[in-house]
């Protein structure tokens, strides 16, 4: 009876480490997600002629002959993000909803990779200078996707936080301000009819969408 209770004692440890390195990578895929999305954004900015990150939002990158390039990276950090939301599902450290909700981002960045938003204020260049009077129908699934998305996000940084706070555990504060920056930064860009100010306080939001997203997982790496 001692033998075979030691063999399932093993047994169940194993399982739980095995489990455990399963969980850790998934979380990593949160890790890298945003750093190698940026990356490839600013790489796109070195060499494609005429994107200006201050007037143009990164999405209109999916226009042009290199289109394929913002295309891709919408897929592969679509990927990264529904393997974070599943790590952080697998630790219960983050609750139930923010881990839906992280899910319901990642698939918004699928649908950002399938509908391409309308070519902006002369990008790529040789499309008009001046904005359409009306937006293609790709393009506003374009739209409706970022709408869904970044206030999944936020609502998903709140959420954490509530948990956190709950819990007693360290991040609540910043996982709310990161929420704050994501949902202000997209108002921001809706309400500025394409100012700078409005495209860069968007980038400034997915920046810390990005970072929040890095920061929870490897906390819950730990």
């Amino acid at each position: 009876m001692t033998a075979i209770a030691a063999t399932a004692s093993a047994t169940t440890a194993a399982s739980t480490t095995e489990a455990g390195r399963a969980s850790r990578r998934l979380l990593t895929a949160g890790i890298v997600a945003g750093p190698l999305y940026v990356a490839t954004v600013v790489g796109q900015y070195l060499l494609r002629d005429g994107y200006d990150p201050s007037r143009h939002a990164a999405s209109v990158l999916a226009n042009g002959d290199y289109g394929w390039v913002q295309i891709t990276n919408f897929v592969v950090a679509a990927a990264l993000t529904l393997a974070a939301a599943a790590g952080l599902r697998r630790t219960g450290l983050a609750g139930t909803w923010a881990p839906r909700l992280v899910g319901v981002f990642g698939v918004s960045l699928l649908a950002a990779a399938a509908f391409v938003a309308d070519p902006v204020e002369g990008f790529p260049p040789g499309t008009p200078a001046s904005a359409a009077d009306t937006m293609s129908w790709h393009g506003l699934a374009h739209l409706a996707a970022g709408t869904v998305g970044f206030t999944c996000l936020a609502i998903a940084c709140f959420a954490l936080g509530r948990r956190l706070r709950r819990t007693g555990r360290a991040g609540a504060a910043y996982s709310v301000a990161s929420g704050v920056l994501v949902l202000g930064g997209f108002l921001a860009v809706s309400a500025s009819a394409g100012a700078s100010w409005g495209v860069l306080a968007f980038t400034a939001g997915i920046l810390a969408g990005w970072t929040w997203l890095a920061v929870t997982c490897a906390r819950m790496a730990r």
